[in-house]
């Protein structure tokens, strides 16, 4: 059992704690960092990966690295080429961490002694982390592999001042449905079929547009998803409509399902309905049940620039 361990003062680590949150209260933009490391290290509109089991181990090992990268994009770290860290935060050496498992961050000798910005992620389950730790000897797991790197003990592992945990991550859609649903949809040489079949099996369900890329492996994704011969047109016969976050939010809070963001879609099945719902196209629609049938053609939704009803 672990004897109660009491961290000395450590004002540096409190300057950049308190930057960290005035930067981005919510978690919010950590949050975006992360989503779109996953995204980038996937590379699904040219690979049609969606899976952390699908990727190398190089692939794995260079994740790191792009959250490095995204990060400072994203918040405009600090940086010397002479400092042995990534990042200057409050005027404070700060290395960043990567491990997909909790407390599995590897630390070289040059960052004992300073802080570390530790985080990781699980797509799977939609969740990401981060905290500050100062990286102490005594925190430091006998050991080390052939760069002399090692990992936190678990007592290190015990004294991350964690600013988010386990908080959301904006969802993967394709690692919410059953494997054998993805397999089906992949399970076709059309790139316009496998998406017409993502919008089918992920009705009521956040689609976020590199979601579409992966499955429709096509540089002009986003056409597969629009009338003239994409997802709308060909769906609409089984009463389905496609809604995007950038015109029709006011559309899918009226129909009770989730309301995408600009970057987002949501399938819905629609049914007739003379009261409530949703108008749309001249007539009154409501979602439809599971195990409804499908009644009518899908109403037209409003082009992109009209105004929504």
């Amino acid at each position: 059992m672990l004897q109660p361990f009491e961290t000395p003062a450590d004002p540096a680590l409190d300057e950049v704690v308190a930057t960290l949150l005035a930067l981005d209260p919510s978690g919010s933009r950590w949050a975006a960092v992360v989503r779109h490391t996953y995204d980038m290290i996937y590379n699904g509109q040219e690979t049609g990966r969606y899976r952390w089991d699908q990727l190398m181990k190089t692939e794995k090992t260079h994740f790191g690295t792009l959250f490095e990268i995204n990060a400072q994009r994203q918040f405009l770290f600090e940086g010397r080429d002479e400092d042995k860290t990534d990042y200057r935060i409050a005027g404070h050496l700060v290395d960043a961490k990567w491990s997909q498992s909790n407390g599995g961050w590897m630390l070289p000798p040059e960052v004992f002694g300073e802080l570390a910005l530790v985080a990781t992620g699980d797509d799977s389950n939609s969740t990401w982390s981060l905290g500050l730790i100062r990286v102490r000897t005594e925190f430091r797991r006998e050991g080390s592999n052939r760069d002399k790197k090692s990992s936190l003990n678990a007592l290190g592992k015990q004294s991350v001042r964690w600013l988010w945990l386990n908080a959301p991550l904006r969802p993967n859609v394709l690692l919410q449905l059953s494997r054998d649903t993805v397999d089906h949809i992949f399970d076709n040489r059309y790139g316009t079929q496998r998406t017409n079949r993502l919008f089918r099996e992920a009705e009521g369900m956040i689609v976020h547009r590199n979601a579409v890329a992966t499955v429709s492996r096509q540089l002009d994704d986003q056409r597969r998803v629009r009338y003239n011969g994409g997802a709308r047109s060909a769906l609409a016969p089984e009463g389905i409509i496609i809604l995007s976050g950038v015109y029709h939010s006011r559309l899918a809070e009226a129909l009770e399902v989730p309301i995408p963001k600009s970057d987002e879609y949501v399938s819905v099945r629609v049914v007739p309905t003379p009261h409530g719902g949703a108008l749309i196209d001249g007539g009154r629609w409501r979602r439809a049940h599971f195990d409804e049938p499908s009644t009518a053609r899908a109403p037209k939704i409003p082009e992109p620039g009209a105004r929504e009803e």
